[in-house]
């Protein structure tokens, strides 16, 4: 395995793309957000921690909108809020290869990640003001009328789970085809940071900034929305 690999890196520059904070928010995000959907679905006691998960979420979320503004750059939503016209060239396979487009999140990638985050949002959304009417109801669900609550239980159960589990699973199939079929791995760089890339774009192409004075700045951001995720808990008595 080792010798595979050295033998596909040999020749190619390591660049720092994902930083510590974007990797470790990845997986907390994908532990969390799965967690969430296994305690729902086997429900009773285990709602108690379908609560918990949601509010890991949504401190997880509050961290991601910060971290996309003062991340590193490849996590910085500005790296990868492509135009119409550049998402379209790429889906055509018309991508100018100076474009770099493929470094960090992809234009079709990037529809993916935000839709993602979106979804997600509102889902913790209509979780906080949802009410089962047996025996679990949201933190927040006093600061809204009944039918908009029902309204949000309704969406929360129904169309807001499946497209969430819908985006998850059209997510992992795009990583396995970009593994089979363009020989791209999206995955090992989200684990280890660095992407291999030929001598002339590694010079070109930036590397996210990833050291201690970047991880207080992430601390800080994570500790923002732990603050909001304990205050939206609060509000539940």
């Amino acid at each position: 395995m080792e010798s595979t690999r050295n033998a596909v890196t040999a020749g190619l520059h390591p660049v720092r793309v994902w930083d510590w904070p974007t990797r470790l928010f990845h997986w907390a995000l994908v532990l969390c957000v799965t967690g969430a959907v296994v305690s729902a679905k086997i429900g009773g006691n285990a709602m108690a921690w379908h609560f918990r998960f949601g509010l890991a979420v949504l401190a997880l979320l509050v961290f991601r909108l910060v971290w996309g503004v003062i991340g590193g750059h490849w996590s910085r939503f500005t790296s990868f809020l492509y135009a119409p016209t550049t998402l379209l060239r790429y889906a055509r396979g018309l991508a100018d290869p100076q474009e770099r487009l493929d470094v960090g999140h992809s234009p079709t990638g990037a529809l993916s990640v935000f839709a993602l985050l979106g979804l997600l949002a509102v889902q913790v959304a209509t979780g906080l003001v949802a009410d089962d009417e047996i025996a679990s109801t949201g933190p927040l669900i006093r600061f809204v009328e009944s039918a908009t609550s029902l309204a949000a239980t309704s969406w929360h159960k129904s169309w807001g789970q499946w497209l969430l589990l819908g985006l998850v699973a059209l997510h992992l199939c795009a990583i396995a085809v970009y593994r089979v079929v363009h020989r791209h791995d999206l995955v090992t760089p989200m684990l280890a940071g660095d992407k291999h890339l030929p001598p002339a774009v590694a010079a070109q192409v930036p590397a996210s900034a990833d050291h201690a004075g970047r991880w207080v700045l992430a601390l800080a951001a994570l500790s923002l929305g732990v603050a909001a995720a304990l205050w939206v808990q609060a509000q539940g008595g």
